[in-house]
């Protein structure tokens, strides 16, 4: 669009006052461009500056605005007693129809806060593509962990998986101040019963 924009003379059958149009949508355009990097760049120097942003940003699909939002948004993690609880707070948890002894789990129940849900559904599929992209030998846990979604679950909730994980780490590393460790997995109770078995 922009190299159209730019060669409008060379479209001779448009009319000048068409051409003109264009002209100033464009120049506006270029303006809330222009805005629009200047407000990411602030929110990255924020990002750059606050300890638990930093922290954030080593997860796999969490960029700065991500990292911002949800320490903008959550504040003290340790309102939650668990990753699970924050999950669900954002919506990322399956609704429950549930009769007769029967569970019935449903689409997700997109409570909480919609913008930073959003942001942590788009840093999924970042890191799908990532992990998908990794070979395996130097592929971490949780890489490895998405691959295996991927190749027996539909894309959307794979998608909701991987997010519903990234609220979860991002409750761990905000309640207990500590860094992305991307083989945390692996001392996680189940896993080691799995082995044991």
């Amino acid at each position: 669009l922009r190299r159209e924009l730019a060669d409008l003379d060379a479209h001779a059958a448009l009319p000048e006052s068409f051409k003109e149009l264009l002209r100033e949508l464009a120049e506006h355009w270029s303006q809330l461009r222009e805005r629009l990097d200047a407000c990411d760049a602030r929110i990255e120097l924020h990002a750059s500056k606050d300890v638990r942003c930093v922290r954030l940003r080593a997860i796999t699909g969490i960029g700065p605005i991500t990292a911002d939002a949800a320490v903008a948004t959550v504040g003290d993690a340790r309102e939650f007693k668990q990753g699970r609880q924050m999950a669900a707070w954002l919506g990322l948890v399956p609704t429950q129809h549930s009769s007769g002894g029967h569970a019935r789990l449903g689409t997700i129940s997109c409570r909480g806060d919609a913008y930073l849900r959003t942001l942590l559904i788009q840093g999924a599929r970042s890191s799908l593509q990532r992990a998908k992209a990794v070979a395996m030998e130097k592929a971490t846990p949780e890489q490895l962990w998405i691959r295996l979604l991927d190749a027996r679950l539909p894309f959307g909730k794979v998608i909701v998986a991987i997010a519903n994980k990234h609220a979860r780490q991002i409750w761990a590393m905000l309640a207990r101040e500590v860094d992305y460790d991307p083989h945390a997995c692996l001392r996680h109770p189940m896993h080691q019963e799995g082995q044991a078995a």
